[in-house]
């Protein structure tokens, strides 16, 4: 015979299988999560509006070493780097790529409507989109995990690839050149119609400090 506390313990253990079956962060091939924010210039920003076009979504940080190591260009400043490079090359194919900072207040990263002007300056930033996400529901709803942490999605909707980078898990600037490009080489595949691999891999740099950790 089940006692109401029994009764409310089962409820309360279906309740949150419920919750973790709905909250499964992105999949290879599988429509990306949805969500509408506006960005820093007030323009709403949603996965649905976009539809037909494919997007970027990464995930930066100012003081993440492993991010400064993408934007740095060869002369030592931030204006020429890695990361320009492709955000210039998205540009060219109408790809729609959005930054988003997902570090909590009083978190290193935290960003606010007045000191990202000059991140943007200082780091060169050429993303069609910025978002700040202090309240870290989008970076949660994709599960970043790290700046930089990449995740194309493709004209259908569905995520084409999501992880790394590249391949050096290093502050070094000179190690771009060395690496294998992981996220070059599928932005490429994708906007261009070819096979690319790998499609999936381990995201590393620094931890997107959320407000519960």
């Amino acid at each position: 015979m089940q006692t109401r506390f029994t009764k409310l313990l089962v409820i309360a253990c279906a309740s949150a299988t419920f919750s973790l079956a709905h909250n499964k962060g992105p999949e290879l091939g599988k429509m990306a999560p949805d969500f509408k924010k506006n960005d820093i210039e007030g323009k709403e920003v949603s996965i649905s509006d976009n539809k037909g076009k494919v997007i970027v979504l990464s995930w930066f940080s100012k003081d993440c070493p492993f991010d400064k190591k993408h934007h740095q260009g060869a002369d030592g400043t931030m204006k020429g780097g890695n990361m320009q490079k492709l955000q210039e090359y998205a540009a060219e194919k109408g790809v729609v790529w959005i930054s988003i900072l997902s570090s909590a207040p009083g978190k290193s990263g935290y960003e606010t409507d007045k000191t990202i002007r000059k991140v943007i300056e200082d780091h060169g930033v050429k993303a069609t989109h910025i978002i700040l996400d202090p309240d870290g529901k989008i970076g949660k709803t994709y599960q970043a995990k790290t700046t930089p942490h990449m995740f194309i999605i493709k004209k259908d909707g569905t995520i084409g690839y999501m992880g790394a980078i590249d391949s050096i898990k290093s502050t070094k600037y000179e190690d771009v050149e060395k690496a294998e490009p992981y996220f070059k080489n599928a932005l490429e595949g994708i906007v261009e119609g070819k096979d690319f691999k790998p499609k999936q891999t381990v995201p590393y740099g620094c931890s997107v400090k959320y407000a519960s950790d």
